[in-house]
């Protein structure tokens, strides 16, 4: 009895999985100085009546965002709002008749100077929280960099596999690319949470490094 094979098993029959294909994978990591600077300042009120208590944090907020505009750059300070909240006291699990709320003002950007003595200058909002990063244009910058050391990583790497196996060559047959970057720990010279700008002096603040890592990773075929 003959059977005839279908295409579809005639397609599995002949399928042959790729030989001599390498897979593997190579990173580059450029160190930088953070050059961003993020300074949250807040705004604490508490009272029976919300919308007094609403009221008062407007006014410590609206005061704020008049000093900060003054001085606000595009790019160097650049501010903006944060949360805005009010919410009821609960005691022992019991509500009580008094309510808190709190407000936040963000100054951000990569002129430090201006930004401390800009919320030195801020008399109606405590200093909340300071944290530093990168700028777009040096996250695109360093990315650039390390993209062509994990690059010539991996033709190295993809080289020697080659020779080492006996081929003359290889060529490149997928690829993945992934950034990402890990802030080193920097010091304060100021406890920043809760404390109070004084009027007109900078807030003493020292920005650390990042290291910004690319990784290629890919299979080559072996020639």
């Amino acid at each position: 009895m003959a059977i005839a094979a279908s295409p579809a098993w005639a397609q599995i029959a002949t399928y042959a999985p790729p030989q001599n294909v390498v897979q593997l994978s190579a990173t580059g990591t450029v160190e930088v100085q953070q050059d961003l600077l993020s300074l949250r300042l807040t705004a604490s009120r508490e009272g029976a009546d919300p919308n007094a208590v609403q009221s008062q944090l407007k006014m410590a907020l609206d005061a704020a965002l008049a000093e900060a505009r003054a001085a606000a750059q595009p790019g160097q300070l650049d501010v903006r709002t944060g949360s805005f909240g009010l919410y009821p006291r609960y005691s022992q699990g019991a509500r009580s008749n008094d309510w808190q709320g709190t407000a936040e003002l963000v100054l951000e950007g990569r002129d430090f100077p201006r930004i401390t003595r800009t919320a030195g200058r801020i008399q109606t909002m405590t200093v909340g929280g300071v944290s530093f990063g990168l700028s777009r244009e040096q996250r695109a910058k360093v990315e650039g960099d390390a993209q062509a050391i994990a690059i010539e990583r991996f033709k190295a790497k993809a080289a020697e596999l080659a020779k080492g196996f006996g081929f003359s060559g290889y060529s490149l047959r997928e690829v993945a690319v992934n950034a990402n970057d890990l802030g080193f720990p920097r010091p304060l010279r100021m406890q920043a949470s809760g404390v109070a700008a004084p009027e007109a002096a900078p807030l003493p603040v020292e920005a650390g490094k990042s290291a910004v890592t690319v990784t290629v990773s890919g299979t080559v075929q072996l020639k």
